[in-house]
């Protein structure tokens, strides 16, 4: 005989019992509020506030979840919530019904109200609706915190969102300003003829760069498929397809540790430009942090933990080696070879891989010494090729490409650099990148494909990558990548 299945359904509070008893009695007397479809809803509370004068002694319709409620006898005062802000509503016994004003009484914090009434300001000054009729329009089974404690507990915010905009209004207007920086985002580089596009997520290979994928099965095809780590290359064909201005707003996945500047899933946005090089990248990734800056917040003077950011422009720019000389005295330039490299770090207290190489130990000096005193915006450029597999080597100077990284108030925002064009050495680069992926017992495949569109000629190209996030993280005074995602990857409970 086949095993019964069952399912647990959570235990209960004496509270959401209570609730559901009350709903069980609607439902019985043929008041289900769930079977209401639509509400005609004629303002926003935003829009009553603003337009006081023009609404005043007007009737409206409003909409929203109760957030507090005065019972005084025949007569009430609630504050509804709705997507805009707070609005109070007066709900007098002989104006709604006794039938209704005795339901309103039992009904709970978190429910769902419609109500209809006339515009007037009460005797203390505050806007408010004087009701004529009220309708629940949906039934709150559970119990929002407490109204002076709020929701103060990072990993239930983090995991009941939905709760916490409630309760925090401030969480939502972080994520109202989220969407202004994309708009703004989009507007530039359209208003500079950028072509929007989009690119596959699910890949047949697992390329050779550092980042960890997330892998998945494709039943009808049977075989492995990974989630993008980047859109890089995808976006590079396109411009030896002759599309010469490209962007994608891209969904990234990295199967990788999380922190507070990390999430395994995040949002990037990659451009490339024909016949531009990283200098051009560099005075547009300025006009554009500029541009969002001042249209998002209305200054270029921004606060973020403590820090005065100031983005007018220009900003300093540094190469990698001069950083690290002025912040800890070390010249990458008097180093002889890899062997004298090592051991400099080893004296001076900075951990590198035995047989790491000299670009590899300035980028570790540059990480020890040198970043978290990057607070106002900074350009590092000019980075090793060896840390550089993409980037475009420089004429005077092969064992350093023509690459960047955007820092400020200690973290880095965006990285760009002159396309690698040569087939020959792009291949090279990934034949070495995947060996010391495997050297590691991990997967690496080399992206065959890219190297034939290569082949068949890519012009010179500047190109560019950014974490919105972590631009939402600074223009939001942010302390945490997970407080600008809605919904952040967080480990199941139980």
């Amino acid at each position: 005989m086949a095993e019964e299945l069952t399912i647990t359904a959570p235990e209960l509070s004496e509270q959401e019992q209570i609730r559901r008893a009350k709903l069980e009695r609607y439902q019985q007397e043929g008041r289900d509020p769930y079977t209401i479809t639509r509400y005609d809803r004629t303002h926003t509370s935003k829009e009553i506030l603003a337009g006081f004068e023009a609404l005043e002694g007007q009737e409206v319709s409003i909409a929203g979840r109760m957030m507090s409620r005065r019972i005084m006898g025949k007569a009430s005062f609630v504050h509804l919530l709705d997507g805009e802000g707070q609005i109070q509503a007066y709900v007098r016994r002989e104006d709604v019904g006794e039938d209704v004003y005795a339901d309103f009484k039992t009904m709970d914090i978190g429910d769902i109200l419609g109500i209809r009434g006339t515009v007037f300001r009460t005797k203390t000054g505050e806007i408010s609706v004087h009701a004529t009729s009220l309708t629940l329009l949906t039934k709150s089974l559970r119990v929002l915190p407490e109204k002076w404690n709020g929701l103060r507990d990072q990993d239930i915010r983090y995991r009941q969102r939905y709760v916490d905009t409630i309760v925090n209004p401030q969480v939502k207007e972080t994520f109202i300003k989220r969407s202004q920086i994309l708009k703004a985002l989009r507007e530039f580089l359209d208003s500079k003829g950028f072509l929007e596009v989009d690119t596959p997520v699910l890949q047949t290979i697992e390329i050779g760069a550092n980042s960890r994928s997330f892998v998945t099965h494709h039943n009808a095809l049977d075989i492995p498929m990974y989630l993008r780590i980047e859109t890089e290359l995808y976006l590079k064909r396109l411009i030896v397809g002759g599309f010469e201005k490209v962007y994608e707003v891209g969904r990234i996945f990295r199967n990788e540790g999380m922190d507070t500047r990390h999430n395994p899933e995040f949002t990037t946005i990659e451009l490339y430009q024909a016949y531009a090089d990283y200098n051009d990248i560099m005075n547009l990734v300025e006009e554009l942090y500029v541009y969002v800056t001042q249209k998002v917040c209305g200054t270029l003077k921004i606060q973020y933990q403590g820090n005065e950011i100031d983005m007018t422009a220009p900003w300093t720019r540094m190469t990698m080696a001069e950083a690290v000389k002025k912040y800890s005295g070390i010249d990458y330039y008097a180093w002889e070879s890899d062997e004298q490299a090592r051991a400099e770090c080893e004296a001076r207290g900075v951990h590198v891989e035995k047989n790491a190489v000299k670009g590899e130990c300035l980028e570790a000096c540059f990480d020890e010494f040198v970043e978290a005193n990057l607070i106002q915006p900074t350009f590092i450029t000019d980075y090793p090729v060896s840390i550089s597999p993409l980037a475009k080597r420089r004429k005077d100077d092969p064992e350093i490409t023509e690459r960047f990284e955007l820092f400020a108030n200690g973290f880095e925002l965006c990285n760009a650099f002159s396309e690698l064009n040569d087939p020959i050495d792009q291949r090279g680069r990934f034949e070495r990148q995947a060996l010391a992926k495997r050297a590691k017992g991990e997967h690496a495949d080399i992206d065959e494909d890219f190297v034939a569109a290569l082949e068949y000629g890519m012009p010179p190209t500047g190109g560019l990558g950014f974490g919105v996030d972590r631009l939402v993280m600074l223009l939001t005074d942010s302390a945490s990548i997970r407080d600008v995602l809605l919904f952040p990857t967080m480990k199941p409970l139980g």
